[in-house]
C-alpha cells in the first residue's frame, strides 16, 4: 500500500519548535490488518482537522502487519488533546486486543524543517525500540 502523503492541516507559526511523534504498530495477525487499516482512516480524518496539527503521514505494510504514523504538533497539549478525543480515543481502545506491539518516538524540530522524512522517523523508532529493550522488528518494543 502506498504511503498517505504528508498533509499540513495548520501552517506553523514562524519560529516555533514542533513536537514530532512517530509510531510503529504491529498487529497480531493478517486477519487484523483490514480492521486496523479501516479504523486508522477515521483517526487520519481527525488529524487533518485537529487544532495544533502541523502535519501528518501514514504508511502501511499490510503483509508485514505493520503500520507507521508520523505527525508534527505545535505542542504536547495539542497532541494529547487529539489522542484523548474521539474518534482516535475509541479507535485505539478498540484495537488494543489486536496489537502485538507498538513503539513511539518523540522529538522536537524547528517547524521550518517540516515535513520529516520517513527514513529519519524510522531510525528514531528503531532507536526507541532498542532503548525500551525491544528489537526494531517490533518484538518487545513496548506498549
Amino acid at each position: 500500500m502506498p504511503t498517505l502523503p504528508w498533509v499540513t492541516p495548520n501552517p506553523p507559526r514562524p519560529g516555533i519548535q514542533a513536537l514530532v511523534m512517530a509510531s510503529r504498530f504491529e498487529v497480531r495477525s493478517l486477519k487484523d490488518v483490514p480492521r486496523f487499516f479501516w479504523k486508522s482512516l477515521s483517526a487520519w480524518g481527525q488529524v487533518r482537522k485537529a487544532p495544533g496539527a502541523l502535519g501528518a503521514s501514514l504508511e502501511a505494510k499490510p503483509f508485514g502487519k505493520v503500520f507507521y504514523t508520523l505527525s508534527a504538533w505545535e505542542s504536547r497539549d495539542a497532541l494529547y488533546t487529539y489522542a484523548r478525543t474521539d474518534p482516535h480515543k475509541s479507535v485505539m481502545t478498540g484495537l488494543r486486543a489486536t496489537m502485538r506491539d507498538s513503539t513511539f518516538a518523540f522529538w522536537e524540530v524547528p517547524a521550518d524543517r517540516l515535513p520529516i522524512d520517513w527514513a529519519h522517523a524510522k531510525r528514531r523508532i528503531e532507536e526507541q525500540a532498542r532503548t525500551q529493550g525491544g528489537a526494531p522488528d517490533g518484538h518487545g518494543g513496548g506498549r
